[in-house]
């Protein structure tokens, strides 16, 4: 075949030639297959990758894409001897300054987080980081931190040494063909059709950097990213800057730095970013740049002069503008997209592909043969984003928000801006002038907490107690004391119905659903290796007939996940339900004589048990109650159609102020489940972790013999010592714990905690986290141990429970 042609087909087609592409072309090769076609428009590397400035940083906020970065880093660290190409990589090391005491905090809290994570990141004295980096001055930083095995690399060779290896190892690579369709067939695809021919494939991988979106177009795809222009300059060489000068991260000044040819390049991240606003982006953009905007760039080189006067006396060779792109959420995106089967996205690096690029296309590569990532990589998968975000003004205006905080503080429970309000409740009116202040998850406007009057309404970020904590711990206390009403309307709901019903929940639920009529059956949903894909709700209405009930934020990934397990020829139709009912959820011990009083059908103990579901009249309005709680007390889930939504509200309001009742929000839904110790998927639970080492075996049907996915990994784990366990921890309620927090027993580092908060009723602060133990953990173990926990570089004694501090017995919500 000659270095043009295509062939008829291919297994897989990888479209574009960048670092992403080449990273996944390459581990696909590593893996044995040839059957591979990359198909890039222009030459590799010509989009994005060429201009890319180049640092390698490791540390994020999640432990699993932090584990994804340091994998780049070990790929290219061996890349250049294996290939033969070249790659620019050097270790230096990266500084990160701060200059103001909360800043300070951050990077403290963030070299506990890279200790979490099996990172070394030292804290410096101002003195020791310009030891380092001799060309700055220093007045204005209270520390810095380092972290030895960052580094940089020259982005086009990487991604040639990637291509190179790819072709090595068997795989197809084209250049100068274009992408014009994308044939589907029965949801999946079939083929693509080029500027060169057509070629037939069983999967696609959409890596086509900004003009992703365009090619996922073509499929039937949503692929959420936007352009934004993005600047940084290139100077003359500067007396005593060496090849072994680390990065340096300055986000008090919005800035980066890096040296390059004996010079250096600095770049920042305004506060005001510009997008790239060409629609459609031109196809011919290659090798190109947008022309220099120095006017827009000068408040970034005031900022940086402050930084290295002897910027002043040296030339600058070049003001790069090259666009990159960027998602409203400042997360990359990969994985199978939920509208198409065997299409797969890697794209939306957010200006830090390079860093990525290693990881990220080992990650996708074993995602395409094997239908799953290596682990969770939740905060990157496709499956965040769904409807809401279809707009490409609201993709705009949220990138360009989430660009403009890349140096920012990153505060705890900070909420965007942009492009709000776009999903309303019914009762949003309401709530908000009942003194609401809201937050935003998956588009859903959602009540966080209520401001009474004369407080302000609005949230203060800080490291330490924010200005909403005296609400949520009123709102916490009536949830224990008396009653308290929650919209959860943005739960998202599915309607699975058909005759193979049953059948099909029965093969993917852990726990056992073939219970009579009526019953909620709270369970997890396995992958094959046992880990907890979804963590949800379901209630029974009839053999034939459930109701699915998950996280807002999990609507398409648990769709989609639900929708592909259903075997094909089943009858058995799943249907999104969510915009069809309000939910109101009313909890606590005086929930039930709220009830009462709104019904006349008998709602006591013994005519409506726990996990049970009733459809009621309240109020005139027609609900299905659930006997469910996710706080921990006596309480019910109201599910009511949209229009009857206002009336029951106003009726329950009216009723419940004689019993104490108020409204609540979503950080009280937080504290209270902390102090039950019941588990949220993304946190303490997800793929990587099965309901034994979760805590959660009592849910699973091991005990059975009935089939269900994940069972022979699960069984498979309970004959073995298992490898961790979750464990919850007290500490002084002086402790703020945020979650990252390093575990320590008997002064070994065991874990780190998926999350924190405060308990307002046990009056602790709270925790929980895996302690780990290559040679495996059981609860003698955990309770063993002489427990600390590491909180922005300080120990903290800490006491461990594999029981809630709060109801450990589960009586309250059963009475």
């Amino acid at each position: 075949m000659s270095a043009t042609e295509l062939p008829s087909s291919a297994r897989i087609v990888i479209v574009g030639g960048g670092i992403v592409g080449s990273s996944v072309a390459y581990h696909l090769g590593a893996m044995g297959l040839t059957d591979v076609l990359v198909v890039e428009r222009g030459r590799l590397t010509s989009g994005s990758t060429w201009h890319a400035a180049g640092l390698v940083g490791q540390l994020r906020s999640s432990a699993n894409i932090t584990q994804l970065l340091g994998y780049s880093v070990a790929l290219y660290e061996r890349l250049e001897a294996e290939t033969g190409q070249a790659t620019g990589w050097r270790r230096s090391g990266g500084l990160r300054l701060a200059c103001n005491a909360e800043r300070w905090t951050e990077v403290k809290r963030q070299a506990t987080t890279a200790r979490s994570f099996g990172l070394e990141m030292q804290l410096l004295s101002a003195s020791e980081a310009q030891d380092l980096w001799p060309l700055m001055q220093v007045d204005d930083v209270l520390g810095a931190a380092f972290l030895p095995t960052d580094g940089q690399a020259s982005p086009s060779d990487v991604a040639a040494a990637l291509a190179r290896g790819a072709r090595m190892k068997g795989v197809t690579i084209r250049e100068g063909v274009a992408i014009k369709g994308v044939e589907v067939a029965h949801g999946a695809v079939r083929a693509v059709v080029t500027s060169a021919g057509r070629v037939a494939c069983e999967k696609l991988v959409i890596c086509a950097g900004q003009w992703s979106r365009a090619v996922g177009r073509l499929a039937g795809v949503n692929v959420p990213l936007t352009s934004i222009q993005h600047q940084y300059i290139v100077t003359e060489p500067i007396a005593g800057v060496s090849p072994g000068l680390p990065t340096l991260r300055d986000p008090d000044r919005l800035t980066y730095w890096k040296e390059e040819v004996g010079g250096l390049v600095m770049g920042g991240y305004e506060p005001d970013p510009k997008p790239w606003l060409a629609e459609p982006l031109p196809e011919d953009f290659e090798f190109r740049l947008l022309q220099p905007d120095w006017d827009h760039f000068e408040p970034i080189m005031v900022k940086a002069l402050g930084r290295v006067p002897a910027l002043r006396e040296v030339g600058v060779r070049q003001l790069i503008n090259g666009p990159e792109s960027f998602t409203p959420d400042g997360n990359f995106i990969l994985g199978e997209a939920p509208e198409t089967r065997n299409v797969f996205v890697g794209a939306g690096f957010n200006a830090f592909g390079i860093a990525s690029g290693g990881g990220a296309g080992m990650a996708l590569a074993e995602w395409v043969v094997k239908g799953a990532p290596p682990f969770d990589l939740w905060p990157a998968d496709i499956r965040r984003f769904g409807r809401c975000h279809l707009d490409p003004d609201w993709i705009r205006s949220r990138a360009l928000e989430a660009y403009s905080k890349h140096y920012t503080m990153a505060w705890p429970s900070e909420e965007y801006r942009s492009g709000r309000p776009l999903r309303r409740s019914p009762l949003y009116g309401r709530l908000r002038a009942a003194g609401a202040v809201f937050g935003e998850k998956f588009g859903w406007e959602r009540a966080n907490w209520f401001a009474e009057k004369g407080e302000d309404a609005n949230d203060r970020y800080t490291y330490e107690r924010p200005n909403w904590f005296d609400a949520v711990g009123r709102e916490h206390r009536a949830a224990r004391e008396a009653a308290a009403l929650f919209d959860q309307t943005s739960f998202a709901k599915f309607r699975l119905s058909g005759a193979d019903a049953e059948a099909v929940l029965s093969e993917i639920a852990a726990n056992d659903i073939r219970k009579a009529d009526g019953a909620v059956i709270y369970t997890q949903m396995l992958n094959d290796a046992g880990g907890i894909e979804a963590d949800l709700t379901i209630v029974r209405h009839a053999k034939d007939s459930f109701l699915l009930v998950t996280g807002t934020g999990f609507a398409t990934r648990d769709f989609q996940w639900i929708r592909a397990s259903i075997p094909a020829g089943s009858n058995a139709s799943l249907i999104d339900a969510t915009s069809q009912t309000a939910v109101l959820a009313l909890m606590g011990p005086k929930s039930r004589c709220i009830l009462q009083a709104l019904t006349h059908d008998d709602v006591s103990n013994a005519a409506f048990p726990y996990a049970t579901a009733r459809e009621l009249v309240m109020a005139g309005a027609p609900v299905l109650a659930l006997r469910i709680t996710y706080v921990g007390e006596l309480g019910y889930e109201l599910h009511v159609p949209v229009e009857f939504a206002a009336t029951l509200y106003d009726a329950i309001i009216a009723v419940g102020a004689p019993h104490g009742l108020r409204l609540a929000g979503y950080r009280a839904i937080e504290t209270l489940r902390l102090e039950k110790g019941y588990r949220a998927w993304g946190a303490e639970i997800g793929p990587d972790h099965s309901p034994l080492v979760a805590g959660l075996g009592r849910f699973v049907k091991l005990n059975t013999g009935l089939p269900f996915r994940g069972r022979a990994a699960l069984e498979a784990q309970r004959a073995a010592p298992l490898p961790r366990l979750l464990a919850g921890f007290t500490a002084a309620s002086d402790i703020i714990l945020l979650g990252r927090e390093t575990i320590y027993r008997n002064g070994e580092r065991v874990g780190w905690l998926a999350s924190g908060g405060y308990g307002h009723t046990v009056g602790r602060a709270i925790g929980y986290g895996y302690v780990r133990r290559a040679a495996g953990v059981d609860a003698d173990f955990v309770m063993s141990g002489d427990y600390t926990l590491e909180v922005a570089g300080e120990r903290a004694p800490a006491k461990p429970s594999l029981e809630p501090p709060y109801d450990p017995e589960g009586r309250r919500l059963r009475v």
